[in-house]
């Protein structure tokens, strides 16, 4: 039917099937060669058996079967009780042998063993291989004559019918030859399956050819010689195994393929492939062979593809397709379910559910290929409602109502991006073939497939609870019947309000919000059944999820993000009234939501931030979901310390940096939030993290919480990083064109005393709980920014705002050294009244840099007083330093002298 890739499409198809079907056959001829040596061992075991013995037989072998030492004697006291004698004396045996008679000799058992590489090739493998060649010469036999033009449609269909009649009459000859002769050695070769399934291969071809091809045949006659074929198959695969099964189901499948034409007839394929999934189905169905069954699912959705790709869609064909793979898996694969095979109460079966989600994927395709034609639509919608009824009646297709609800979220979500091709809008211009056309389906009829959809995923998400003994079935209805509304009304949304406000949306939101509301308490109301409890959370967190939305509807785009943020803080409520795990995850994920919705925009409502310092929208689209994650940490935090827990408190972390930073961003550019970064800006960010990272230090040691430490180290990671980068070169004003501003309260105060201060503190904070040498970096830096500060601020008293400007004068030299000084005295006072090494220690290191600063550059920089009164002051203060290291520090305690002794 197609040319081109398609044969060798099909000829690997084909391999792949027939060796399928070889495992297939080595493993039922195992099963048999077992079988037969467990009947020999049987009847053996039989024949050796000795009849049962008399009592003169078994006291006349007494002695020769008494054991080498005597049992241990009874004791006295304890007689033995006579045995119990019935009325009716059991009849003697008819015959028995003399007690001198030995038994027979047992049968030697028959020996199994594995065949060897000859007798597989000789017996199996080259019958196999024959028979698929069989199948393959009748089908390229018929398109050799075809593209020859040797014989007129008639001779070539007549020949088509014949070598099939044949194939199949050699099939059945040689399975009644093998009953008859009782020959055991040929049936692991399966020739009578080979022949049989080469048989119905060709007969498939030669009918179909005669419908599609010659137009010999009309559809009705087609189908039922099809139909007759097909259960000619069905019959013979019960006599000849699985092997006939494997082979009979490919080359129908295949059969399209390789018979091909030059226009395909989409009505006349899809007609032939539900007679050949029909029978596929029922043989499966008989014989319990998953494996024939899901493969039929797997060709059967194949065969959806051709023809999607193309301009001329053929609509009505593609869903009869769907159609009637549906209702025949429903019938026959369905576990539970009219003709389907049985399952116990509560058990959700993988075969079923997945052939429905198949046939729901293969509409779903039709839909979205078709530009949601009213037709796709239609039958889309009742394949949807259809598994609901399935999966009603016969909960082993419970897990179909997972590919139901993804498939119509994926329906309303490609119709809406459809309609609003700006959402998918690249540097590069839109995509193509986005953009709306005329072909979109009429928003009425979504309008009605939404409704629909909603009410019947809601409404039965509600009503299947306590109908089931197995928790998963239940919650996977509630899942679906929360899931599905929320997500119609986003796609619905997105297609009609293009993400703008809209009142009549958010009144929508609001009564679903209701709805789900009211089914939380009557669930919660109900007896306890498997899955209600956390059925009734699902509805719960419906409910938040609705008024979130209806929130995000009413208001502007940044409320989304809060939103969903409040989602996770009701979320965590909800599981401390309900301690479900799930709702713990939930809350991680929607938290894990609201951080991938600021990755996309950190400005939350891009230009629109406003200009007003701090009351802006950063303030509530950072601040509310920063204190709602909190909360939420709060929450989860009481039942336990996992993963969920730990999301929650990194995104607490995150958002209330991102808070404070895009705060301090706004207000040290006035609101232009792209623009260069500035002294203020770095001096805020470097106080805030060290700020934040004091209080982490401090939360860490209450909750001992691996987030809080982490976030306690990263936070003043980022500070240092800052520090170094930022003050000391990027915004440095000893170095750049920077006003600092006013005499004493200016940037320098911002940008170094206070971040050394802070550093001090967090140095102290973290002296007892992390390593020395953590402490001492951050007590490092503290004492650098301080020097720093006192540095800077000299240079300001000199030379104004402006520090990168002028000549260095000697007095200012002096002034260096007579502040660096002071402050290594200050910090050995400090040091001395609070008893504090590490001042102490930082007090000798900026005397040292004093010291060297005096002989290196005031030595050769200064001249007349100022050079000497440099040394002189730093040559006082040294002698003062070392008195009161000697009297105060480390006072030398001079032994009493001896007492004298009268001579």
């Amino acid at each position: 039917m197609f040319d081109g890739p398609f044969d060798v499409f099909a000829l690997i198809i084909a391999i792949i099937a027939f060796l399928i079907a070889i495992k297939a056959s080595s493993q039922a001829a195992d099963l048999r060669r077992r079988l037969n040596a467990l009947e020999e061992m049987f009847y053996a075991q039989r024949r050796i058996q000795p009849p049962p013995l008399m009592p003169a037989q078994v006291q006349a072998e007494a002695p020769a079967t008494a054991p080498a030492e005597p049992p241990p004697l009874a004791p006295e006291a304890t007689p033995v009780p006579s045995p119990l004698v019935t009325e009716e004396a059991s009849p003697p045996p008819e015959a028995s042998p003399p007690a001198d008679t030995p038994p027979p000799l047992p049968a030697p058992a028959p020996v199994s063993r594995e065949p060897g590489f000859e007798e597989r090739l000789g017996t199996r493998w080259v019958v196999w291989i024959g028979g698929f060649a069989l199948a393959l010469g009748g089908f390229f036999m018929v398109r050799y004559s075809i593209e020859a033009g040797l014989v007129g449609p008639g001779v070539r269909v007549f020949l088509g019918g014949l070598f099939a009649l044949a194939l199949l009459g050699a099939g059945e000859w040689t399975r009644r030859k093998e009953s008859i002769s009782n020959i055991a050695a040929l049936p692991i070769a399966n020739i009578p399956a080979i022949l049989t399934a080469a048989g119905t291969a060709v007969a498939f071809a030669t009918i179909y050819a005669a419908y599609a091809l010659y137009g010999f045949l009309v559809p009705a006659t087609a189908f039922v010689l099809l139909g007759i074929v097909a259960m000619g198959t069905l019959v013979a695969a019960l006599l000849h195994g699985p092997a006939l099964a494997g082979l009979g189901v490919v080359g129908a499948f295949v059969t399209p393929i390789l018979v091909s034409s030059g226009k395909p007839d989409y009505r006349a394929l899809y007609i032939y492939l539900a007679i050949v999934t029909a029978a596929s189905f029922g043989l499966a169905r008989i014989r319990l062979w998953r494996w024939l069954a899901v493969t039929t699912i797997v060709f059967a959705v194949l065969w959806i593809f051709p023809g999607l790709d193309t301009g001329d869609l053929q609509v009505a064909p593609h869903a009869f397709h769907a159609i009637a793979g549906f209702v025949l898996a429903a019938l026959l694969v369905v576990c539970g379910f009219m003709f389907g095979p049985t399952i116990e109460d509560g058990e959700i079966e993988p075969v079923s559910s997945s052939s429905l989600g198949a046939y729901l994927f293969g509409a779903m395709l039709v839909v979205l290929s078709s530009a949601h034609a009213d037709l796709a639509l239609i039958a889309y919608t009742l394949l949807v409602g259809a598994t609901l009824l399935v999966a009603w009646r016969a909960p082993a297709a419970t897990g179909a109502l997972g590919a139901a609800a993804a498939t119509v979220f994926i329906v309303f979500a490609e119709w809406a991006v459809r309609a609003n091709p700006d959402m998918l809008v690249l540097p590069g211009g839109p995509m193509p073939g986005v953009g709306p056309v005329a072909t979109d389906g009429s928003v009425t009829l979504h309008l009605v497939m939404a409704a629909i959809f909603a009410a019947g995923f809601g409404i039965a998400g509600f009503l299947a609870q306590g109908r089931s003994n197995s928790a998963i079935i239940p919650v996977v209805w509630s899942a679906a019947g929360v899931a599905t509304p929320i997500a119609i009304l986003v796609a619905l949304y997105a297609r009609i309000a293009h993400l703008d406000r809209s009142i009549p949306f958010a009144i929508l939101a609001v009564l679903l919000a209701a709805a789900f509301g009211a089914a939380t308490e009557a669930l919660t109301r109900r007896e306890t059944r498997p899955g209600v409890a956390i059925s009734a959370a699902l509805f719960a967190t419906g409910t938040l999820g609705a008024l979130a939305l209806a929130l995000t509807f009413a208001l502007e785009k940044g409320w989304l993000t809060i939103a969903l943020a409040l989602m996770s803080l009701g979320t965590a409520w909800i599981s401390m009234q309900r301690p479900i795990p799930f709702l713990r995850w939930l809350a991680a994920i929607f938290a894990g939501i609201v951080t991938a919705r600021i990755g996309y925009d950190p400005r939350i409502v891009g230009d629109a931030v406003g200009t007003t310092p701090i009351f802006n929208w950063l303030l509530w689209g950072y601040g509310l979901p920063a204190a709602s994650f909190w909360g939420a940490s709060i929450f989860l935090r009481r039942r336990a310390d996992d993963a969920p827990l730990r999301m929650i408190e990194a995104a607490a972390i995150l958002f209330t940096a991102l808070l404070a930073f895009t705060e301090i961003r706004h207000l040290a550019t006035g609101g232009d939030m792209i623009s260069s970064p500035s002294l203020l800006e770095f001096a805020l960010q470097v106080c805030m993290a060290l700020a934040m990272a004091i209080g982490l230090e401090r939360l860490r040691l209450r909750s001992r919480s691996i987030v809080h430490n982490v976030g306690a180290v990263v936070l003043t990671a980022i500070a240092g990083l800052i520090s170094v980068f930022g003050l000391l070169f990027l915004e440095n004003p000893l170095i750049w064109h920077i006003d600092v501003g006013g005499a004493v309260f200016n940037l320098l105060l911002l940008g170094y005393a206070l971040p050394a201060v802070l550093m001090l503190l967090l140095a102290y904070a973290v002296a007892d709980e992390r390593g020395k040498v953590y402490a001492n970096i951050i007590a490092g830096g503290a004492l650098l920014f301080a020097l720093a500060y006192v540095t800077l601020e000299i240079r300001r008293c000199y030379h104004g705002p402006i520090l990168s400007t002028g000549p260095t004068t000697g007095a200012e030299q002096y002034t260096y050294s007579i502040g660096w000084l002071g402050f290594g005295v200050v910090l050995l006072g400090v040091g001395i009244l609070v008893n504090s090494e590490r001042a102490r220690l930082a007090s000798a290191v900026v005397i040292a840099l004093t010291i060297l600063k005096a002989f290196v550059i005031d030595m050769s920089t200064l001249t007349g007083v100022y050079r000497a009164l440099s040394f002189m002051g730093l040559g006082i203060v040294l002698v003062a330093i070392g008195w009161l290291y000697q009297r105060i520090l480390f006072r030398r305690q001079v032994p009493p002298p001896a007492p004298q002794t009268g001579t």
